[in-house]
């Protein structure tokens, strides 16, 4: 039956639509650990992208409050969807330069996951805090959630920090020493790091960032970079754990790997490596109870098609568990 028209009518189509726009989205925890938020929309037809873009400022709120959030179903199903919330967010996107891990871009700004190989498993970490600059936020979204497995795992970085003893804090007070060796087949190569095929670019953008180079014969190159360990959030000032000690150490190999480099190359020829500041060992010990830290505050979160996660790069870590069939989740990384 059509409405009436007048007074009447027009209240009636009114109620229909929420007043604040913060009621097209419901929310909840999805862990006891406080991330991620989640978010459904409480009506049929709610675009993620405009609704992003319209509550910028309450969206910030929950990111900062709980480090991670969830939207689920809203139906993205492509880059070029994640494209549209990523720039309606308003904030400048970044390009994957200095990698330490293979992606491939799939348009624009946005560009495949870490193409491991679905055994493995990724570890809890901070996107590129073994480098000095960093994205701010991380987009995901899953176009094809894995047959079996394939959870993204997350962790509190304050709860995190607080798992982290005084002297193991002090002592990486200084940073962390990040050498790398590319080339030679064992991880990427330079130019894949890099994202160019010229040398001189390469020795420029290692002079801009206080990265000490070395050529080696067979086109090969080794790096050394001193980073922070911890970080100051820019709006809540607290001090967080951010690095990738535990993850480029040598000891984060399975110990058949690690062994078989070891017996088979000098440790300065290792592919990745870290060391505190002054280039002094880790003791394995201390990358043991870090890699606890993270293990007793990781909230696993399956993905369902469609799903988009919103990651604050410093309040949250992720990772990602084994799989088996295709999966696909792609990512956008912004400041």
């Amino acid at each position: 039956m059509p409405l009436p028209s007048g007074p009447i009518g027009s209240a009636r189509k009114r109620a229909a639509v929420p007043s604040d726009p913060r009621e097209f989205v419901s929310t909840r925890p999805l862990s006891d650990h406080g991330l991620p938020l989640l978010l459904m929309p409480t009506l049929p037809g709610v675009r993620l992208a405009e609704w992003v873009g319209g509550q910028a400022r309450y969206v910030s709120e929950l990111l900062t409050r709980h480090g991670a959030l969830l939207f689920r179903g809203f139906g993205c199903e492509s880059a070029e969807h994640l494209g549209e919330i990523v720039d309606a967010s308003g904030r400048q996107t970044v390009a994957y330069v200095y990698r330490s891990t293979p992606r491939t871009r799939v348009g624009g700004s946005i560009y495949t996951s870490t193409e491991y190989p679905p055994s493995q498993t990724i570890p809890l970490h901070n996107e590129q805090s073994y480098s000095r600059e960093w994205p701010g936020r991380l987009w995901f979204a899953c176009v094809t959630p894995a047959s079996e497995g394939g959870a993204t795992p997350l962790a509190d970085c304050r709860r995190v920090t607080g798992r982290i003893s005084e002297e193991i804090r002090e002592r990486f007070a200084d940073g962390v020493l990040y050498l790398r060796n590319y080339g030679g087949g064992l991880d990427l190569s330079w130019q894949d790091s890099f994202q160019t095929d010229d040398r001189q670019a390469v020795e420029e953008f290692c002079a801009a960032s206080d990265i000490e180079f070395r050529w080696h014969a067979g086109d090969r190159l080794q790096t050394r970079q001193v980073c922070q360990a911890e970080v100051t959030h820019p709006v809540t000032g607290e001090r967080v754990w951010f690095n990738q000690s535990h993850l480029f150490h040598v000891s984060a190999l399975p110990d058949d790997v690690r062994s078989a480099l070891e017996a088979s190359m000098p440790e300065d020829e290792l592919p990745r490596n870290t060391y505190f500041h002054d280039g002094s060992p880790i003791p394995v010990e201390m990358l043991t109870r870090i890699r606890a830290a993270y293990a007793d505050e990781l909230v696993a979160v399956p993905w369902h098609a469609g799903d988009v996660m919103l990651i604050d790069n410093l309040l949250a870590a992720h990772g990602r568990q084994p799989y088996r069939g295709p999966r696909v989740v792609l990512v956008g990384m912004t400041q």
